[in-house]
This record gives C-alpha cells, sequence and structure tokens, in this order.
C-alpha cells in the first residue's frame, strides 16, 4: 500500500496532539506496520517521549532548510518498525528562516517526496497555525485531529478547518480528515459525555469510535522516555490507542494486510 502522510495536528494546546502522535504512532508499529513520527514541534515532546536526545543531532531542523536529507536524518527506536526524526528547540528557528525561502510551505513535502521507509509517517505539529504547521498540512495525505473533551472542546476547531480549506485551495487540494479522536474522557462526567455528542453531532462518522480515557498512566510515560504500551500494557491509555490503531487500520483497507 502507498506511503501515507498523516498530521496530527489542532491548534489549542493541551488536547492530547503529541500524546496521539506517540501513542498512535507506536501501536501501528505494534501492528507491524513500519511507522516513522515526524516530530515538527520546537518543544520536541514527541522525541522526549520516545526517549530519544536529540542534543547535537540531526533534525528537522536541518531538513526543512535543506541542509539534510530526511532519509539519512531518521533514527531508528527501541522499538520495532517505528523510527523518528527529532526535534530540538533550534526548530523554532527555521520557521523564521523559512519566510524568506523560494517554496517555503512546500519543505516537508519536497523532503518525504520518493520515502519509502515507512508504511505511516505521523507528523506532530505545533500548537499553532504557523508556517511549521502548514508544512504539515501541505506535505500529509490527511489529518488526526484530536479533541479534548473538556471545556471550549470546539474552540479553535474552526479556525484549523478554515485553514485546511485555505490549504486544499492554494497548496493541497487533495487534504482530507482521516478522523476526528476524543481525548481525555472521562464517562463519569456529565460535560465529557455532553462534548462527545456535541463533536459527534457535528462532525459524523469522521470522529472515531475509539475514545482516549483520561488516564494517569498516559501522563507518566512520556516522562519514561516510552509509548503507553510499552509503558503499562494494561492500563486504559494503551488498551485505548491500540483500539484506536485498530480502527484507524480498519478505516485505511489495511486491518488484513
Amino acid at each position: 500500500m502507498k506511503h501515507r502522510v498523516i498530521a496530527v495536528v489542532n491548534q489549542k494546546g493541551g488536547v492530547g496532539k503529541t500524546t496521539t502522535a506517540i501513542n498512535l504512532g507506536a501501536a501501528l508499529a505494534a501492528y507491524e506496520r513500519r511507522t516513522l513520527l515526524v516530530d515538527l514541534d520546537p518543544q520536541g515532546n514527541c522525541t522526549a517521549g520516545l526517549g530519544v536526545d536529540a542534543a547535537g543531532a540531526t533534525t528537522t531542523y536541518e531538513v526543512l532548510t535543506g541542509q539534510e536529507q530526511l532519509r539519512d536524518v531518521v533514527r531508528p527506536t527501541e522499538f520495532p518498525h517505528l523510527s523518528l526524526v527529532p526535534a530540538t528547540p533550534e526548530l523554532a528557528g527555521a520557521e523564521v528562516e523559512l519566510v524568506g525561502m523560494v517554496g517555503r510551505e512546500f519543505r516537508l513535502r519536497e523532503a518525504l517526496a520518493g520515502f519509502d521507509g515507512s508504511r505511516f509517517t505521523l507528523v506532530d505539529c505545533p500548537p499553532s497555525l504557523g508556517l511549521l504547521t502548514v508544512n504539515a498540512l501541505a506535505a500529509a495525505d490527511a489529518l488526526v485531529v484530536p479533541i479534548q473533551c473538556e471545556y471550549f472542546a470546539m474552540e479553535g476547531v474552526s479556525n484549523l478547518l478554515k485553514t485546511v480549506d485555505e490549504v486544499r485551495r492554494f497548496l493541497n487540494p487533495e487534504l482530507g480528515i482521516d478522523g476526528i479522536l476524543l481525548t481525555m474522557y472521562d464517562d463519569r462526567t456529565n460535560l465529557a459525555q455532553q462534548v462527545a455528542q456535541e463533536v459527534r453531532s457535528v462532525f459524523g462518522d469522521l470522529v472515531f469510535e475509539t475514545l482516549v480515557p483520561r488516564n494517569v498512566r498516559l501522563a507518566e510515560a512520556p516522562s519514561f522516555g516510552r509509548p503507553i504500551h510499552a509503558y503499562d500494557l494494561r492500563s486504559k491509555g494503551a488498551q485505548a490507542y491500540l483500539e484506536l490503531a485498530r480502527e484507524y487500520l480498519g478505516r485505511m483497507g489495511d486491518d488484513h494486510g
């Protein structure tokens, strides 16, 4: 099957975006689909969450500024079938440098063109709609959008969808949405149930059936540099992301491949 590029994006912070990039990516790898994670956030949380020390390493900064080929920056992780293009705070400088570059919106797309080292590439985007995120949207086949089940859950999503429409018009007409993911779900609260119902009423079948619960083990895992299934397989968070990966593969028609 064709290599698929997925941008994990929501301009609102604290919605479980990086948690989703790491754990959906790791779960797809656990199902033996070669998966590449591209850390496009200068905070580097995706990199740290996989236990990778990127100090002194080549990173997404060198890829976007044309100093390195992506294939030369890809690093294996300790987890089979899962590799990483890391990020450091230096990436924040790329946003400024890219402004003056020709084809600045297509740097990531060009870097990924012809890359055949993975079945899936997940791009962890920063919590903004700046040039780094635009690069991800221009390069992606589709988006996965995490939305937290709390107050103001829809805040920013309408702006994101407007940006998606603009990207479709001018940069990437084929950009799709693979799914909306409800995160931080607490079934003990009426609020979470109401938010889930509202999101499903707005987005319909785009919303994954799988709900990611609010889970202490999910919050702990990044500090140990491990995806949740490698940290506590029996936790509700691990089971949710494994189920999400199964659901996602089913949507892609890849559940038996």
